[in-house]
C-alpha cells in the first residue's frame, strides 16, 4: 500500500519510542529480515501496522533468551503462517540450555582454576616470582595450569 497513509500507521520513530528501541534497531531488524519492509508515505517515511510492535516485542523476547538473529528468524517465518512456533521454540530453547550448561561448567572450572591461583598469592611476603612466570616459585604457574585444564578439555588461554 505504499504511498497511502493507513489509518493508525506508525512512524519508525514513533514505534521506536512505543516499544523502547531506537531507530535505528528498528532499520536492523528490517536489513535482517525480521520485520518485513514498510509501507512508505508520500513522502517517503517508513509507516509501520500497529502490528509490528508486538513483533519487535516478540524480537527482544528471543534476544533475551540469547537466541540468535537467524534462529529469530526462523521462529518468526514459522509465526507468520499463522502456526504456534511452540515446537521450532522448544528445540531451540533446548539447544541453548544445553550451550549455556556448557558454558557454566567452562566457567565454574576456569572459576576453581583462578580461586585455587588466587589463595596461593595471598599475603605480603610473597616471594619474586620465577622467570617466565607471575605466580611465586612452588607454585602452579599459569601454563601449568592451562595444561591441566587442557587436559580436561579447557582453555584458560584464548
Amino acid at each position: 500500500m505504499t504511498g497511502l497513509q493507513a489509518p493508525h500507521a506508525l512512524k519508525v520513530g514513533e514505534l521506536a519510542k512505543a516499544v523502547g528501541v531506537s531507530t535505528d534497531a528498528l532499520r536492523y531488524y528490517e536489513r535482517a529480515g525480521l520485520l518485513p519492509p514498510p509501507d512508505r508515505s508520500p513522502a517517503g517515511y517508513r509507516l509501520y501496522p500497529p502490528s509490528a510492535a508486538d513483533r519487535v516485542h516478540f524480537i527482544q523476547g528471543c534476544q533475551r533468551l540469547g537466541l540468535r538473529l537467524a534462529e529469530i528468524a526462523d521462529l518468526l517465518d514459522v509465526r507468520d503462517t499463522g502456526r504456534c512456533p511452540c515446537e521450532p521454540a522448544e528445540s531451540l530453547l533446548r539447544r541453548r540450555i544445553g550451550e549455556l550448561d556448557r558454558e557454566l561448567d567452562r566457567l565454574t572450572r576456569l572459576r576453581s582454576d583462578l580461586q585455587a591461583m588466587a589463595d596461593q598469592l595471598h599475603g605480603t611476603d610473597c616471594p619474586d616470582p620465577a622467570p617466565g612466570t607471575w605466580c611465586p616459585p612452588g607454585t602452579k604457574n599459569i601454563k601449568e595450569v592451562n595444561l591441566d585444564a587442557h587436559q580436561e578439555g579447557v582453555s584458560l588461554l584464548r
